[in-house]
């Protein structure tokens, strides 16, 4: 008897920028133009040209990435989903998750996201300091990383996870759990909590920012930040994923981490 194939999962890639950040090695580009219809045509004959892969697989999750997805306009996210929903099967269950950036939030767009049927947020806030952020030359601050938590939350998307990084320049022990703190006190029941990294071609790789931590504080920031969450019932179920339910786990991430299928569609995307 043959084995059932795996779950099947969809990534899809949004390459465009409002500036690329220093650490950032992904396919990620700045543009002020985006040719949002002409990507729509791409993406879907990508998908199209990758079908016999599928076996006729119900999608039990889809993912944007990117880049930053919430530079695209809702529109461009009602017409894909309504193309993939006309031909393609779609798990009952279905998570869509659309990566955010707090500098390109307002009720306008994220409305509109959520009636074309995004039902999962990741915002990527990085840090609550100000100053961090602006080490991190991301395009928001600390006050704009709380008005859009408040907006996306007054949406009712069912799933919301924040990211924070730690490890950064002339960041404490004092200072990560800060971050820490502010995200669970949204209580948004999902957060990424991930060491800044170094990649191979960034700006960071060529220049590296000054006062980086140790990696003596780095280990105590992470023994620390690790039992802080637990005490707090946010449990790690991947690498660098915490929930404090079950069911607030990314389907998404838990399909790569239990090494079930996924497509990927777009500028540089890749699947299994």
């Amino acid at each position: 008897m043959l084995n059932p194939l795996p779950p099947l999962s969809l990534y899809v890639h949004i390459p465009w920028c409002v500036k690329k950040c220093p650490y950032c090695d992904f396919n990620s580009h700045v543009r002020d133009d985006l040719p949002w219809q002409a990507y729509l045509q791409v993406l879907q004959k990508d998908l199209i040209a990758q079908r016999p892969l599928m076996a006729e697989r119900p999608l039990q999750t889809i993912f944007f990435g990117g880049g930053t997805p919430s530079l695209m306009p809702p529109l461009f996210y009602q017409q894909f989903l309504s193309w993939l929903s006309d031909h393609y099967p779609l798990a009952e269950t279905l998570e869509i998750t659309l990566e955010a950036n707090p500098g390109t939030v307002d009720e306008t767009h994220f409305a509109g996201y959520r009636q074309a049927g995004i039902n999962r947020i990741s915002l990527g806030v990085q840090s609550f300091d100000a100053g961090s952020l602006q080490a991190l030359g991301r395009i928001h601050d600390d006050q704009q990383a709380h008005k859009a938590i408040r907006l996306i939350q007054s949406l009712d998307f069912p799933r919301f996870n924040i990211d924070i990084m730690y490890g950064l320049p002339g960041q404490t022990i004092t200072q990560a759990l800060f971050d820490l703190q502010q995200a669970l006190d949204y209580a948004t029941g999902h957060l990424s909590w991930y060491q800044l990294t170094l990649e191979p071609n960034t700006t960071f790789w060529r220049k590296p920012p000054p006062r980086l931590p140790s990696a003596d504080t780095l280990a105590d920031i992470a023994d620390t930040g690790i039992s802080y969450l637990r005490d707090r019932d946010y449990i790690a179920y991947e690498i660098s994923a915490y929930a404090s339910d079950v069911s607030q786990r990314c389907q998404h991430n838990l399909n790569y981490w239990l090494f079930g299928d996924y497509v990927g569609i777009g500028a540089g995307a890749h699947g299994k």
